[in-house]
């Protein structure tokens, strides 16, 4: 079961050799270990212009999912593509107090949940069985491995000085 991620966005430092295993397993826990995924992490702007496209809701959402299985044609091992703002996730994971690596990984199941045929939206009853399941496949999960790379507090200050300076940026520091 293949998983291709894509980051669109150039600042943002991920350990995507962690990710593709965790997706996979998410993937295998939802009830579809055969399937192949598409994950894509992008940034407020085109989260906002996918919200709007495809759901006519003009702002920033967490997470999209556009499932290939529901789609015409020909059976598809493509469950579909989960699309996931990543400084959406970390506002999130900053208002609930944990982290942005556990975000991530609530917002994969999440958007894996509704390519299966989950659908919160669909009345309480529905909301209320989407949520056990979530909580169960991130308990088969967890721990939830650290996702994002952290910069060196030298590059953070580093930043912190220079806004023009790239955000993600590798420093080097002299070893004594």
């Amino acid at each position: 079961m293949p998983v291709l991620v894509r980051c669109r966005l150039g600042r943002v430092r991920l350990f995507l050799r962690r990710l593709e295993p965790l997706a996979q397993a998410i993937v295998a826990a939802a009830g579809a270990p055969d399937a192949e995924l598409s994950l894509v992490l992008v940034g407020d702007r085109r989260m906002r212009r996918l919200n709007r496209e495809y759901r006519h809701r003009d702002y920033t959402t967490d997470v999209l999912a556009f499932p290939m299985r529901e789609a015409d044609g020909p059976a598809s091992s493509l469950l579909g593509d989960v699309v996931i703002s990543l400084p959406q996730a970390a506002r999130q994971a900053k208002a609930e107090g944990h982290s942005p690596d556990r975000e991530l990984a609530t917002l994969l199941v999440h958007g894996v949940l509704h390519l299966c045929g989950y659908d919160h939206e669909r009345g309480a009853r529905e909301a209320t069985r989407m949520r056990r399941k979530e909580r169960a496949i991130l308990r088969t999960v967890e721990p939830v491995p650290r996702l994002f790379r952290e910069r060196s507090a030298a590059g953070r200050q580093r930043s912190a000085k220079n806004p023009r300076l790239k955000a993600g940026r590798r420093t080097r520091m002299a070893s004594s």
